[in-house]
């Protein structure tokens, strides 16, 4: 699995010769690929703003990725588990998830970099709140549509007890006239020749030999029966005390409920496109959000911690997970000058962001980027 470092490091002579030896060995092991991660340069503003801003775009983090992957999770539902139309449709500005990371580009039309920190802060919190909400409603309003056509669908083709008869039954299969009706009754299969033996002396006025099986299945069948109208309600109490089941059968409703099915199917197609093209959108939309406020972190955090004027260099590390000890190793051996007491003493700072946090104490800036986001797994 891949594993994506965001580190920072301050533009002093010791460290540019340690992003020298880091360039070169991880070119000459393949500990890692390299990539320029390009920062803006951003208003720095006064210490309180730096420290709220750090703590504002730590729980923004928290939000975005929530929202990205309540996205993703949406498109899997909509698309019924099909992770290759996720994957198709899971990208940023159009490219790959990978590419834009590795590739970033800080969007100065959409995020002006001569903004606050709070301005850019609000704009991005803005962004997130309006597709949280939206993608709520937007879920709701197609769930609804779904389970309805699920519900409507599972009694046309569920159990005998549950199933609505208007796919099994036919207009020839019934008698209503003046004084005739047909019932249609569930027998057990074990039942079969009880029913056959008993059905016109379960009450007066049954039409002799009138019962014919119309459907079964592996609980037991459909059967019908005529008889008087009048003698209706009669033969329905005999047949439950010997455990027959008449079913309530009317041919208007069954075919209100086959059009209701239709028009459900229609509205579900409609909106499964309006749904999918919204999701694709806005994914894409948070993801890049997301990406900037990484950049915006780093940023905070290198003024933080390395002070003013600024001069740093921000860089993407990718590796294998199964590199990435390594990797923090030699980070370590390489950056070691900027605080020498880290080596003796790392702490844990743990600031509680699954998707871009400071998981431990380092001397340089260094954030991890989820890559279960990026693999959309």
């Amino acid at each position: 699995m891949t594993d994506l470092w965001l580190i920072s490091v301050p533009l002093d002579k010791t460290s540019i010769t340690s992003v020298e030896k880091l360039r070169q060995t991880i070119d000459k092991t393949n500990l890692a690929s390299c990539f320029m991660f390009s920062i803006p340069d951003l208003k720095v503003g006064i210490l309180d703003g730096l420290l709220s801003a750090s703590d504002d775009l730590c729980r923004l983090d928290t939000l975005t990725e929530s929202v990205i992957r309540n996205t993703c999770q949406c498109m899997r539902d909509v698309m019924e588990q099909s992770n290759d139309k996720v994957l198709e449709n899971s990208l940023a500005n159009g490219v790959d998830l990978l590419s834009y990371v590795t590739r970033f580009q800080w969007d100065r039309a959409r995020y002006p970099p001569g903004l606050p920190l709070s301005s850019l802060t609000d704009l991005i919190n803005k962004e997130v709140s309006q597709v949280a909400l939206e993608l709520k409603s937007r879920t709701a309003a197609y769930n609804s549509v779904k389970s309805s056509l699920q519900s409507l669908q599972y009694k046309q083709h569920g159990t005998l007890q549950t199933r609505r008869l208007g796919e099994i039954v036919r207009k020839e299969d019934l008698v209503d006239s003046e004084y005739l009706t047909t019932l249609l009754v569930l027998v057990a299969r074990a039942s079969y020749q009880q029913w056959e033996r008993s059905y016109e002396s379960l009450t007066e006025l049954v039409v002799p030999r009138s019962s014919r099986k119309l459907y079964e299945d592996s609980e037991g069948g459909v059967f019908s029966v005529t008889l008087f109208k009048r003698a209706a309600s009669q033969f329905r109490a005999r047949a439950l005390e010997s455990k027959f089941t008449v079913f309530e059968f009317h041919r208007d409703q069954e075919e209100q409920r086959r059009w209701e099915v239709q028009q459900l199917s229609v509205r579900k197609k409609e909106q499964y496109g309006v749904f999918v093209r919204w999701l694709k959108l806005n994914f894409s939309e948070m993801f890049v959000a997301w990406i900037h406020l990484k950049a915006l972190r780093v940023f905070v955090e290198s003024a933080l911690r390395y002070g003013l004027p600024l001069n740093y260099q921000a860089l993407l590390l990718q590796t294998d997970r199964k590199r990435s000890k390594k990797l923090e190793e030699e980070l370590s051996l390489l950056f070691t000058h900027l605080d020498p007491t880290a080596a003796a003493c790392k702490t844990d700072v743990g600031c509680d962001v699954p998707g871009l946090f400071l998981q431990e104490y380092f001397p340089y800036i260094c954030f991890h980027i989820n890559a279960n986001v990026l693999e959309i797994s």
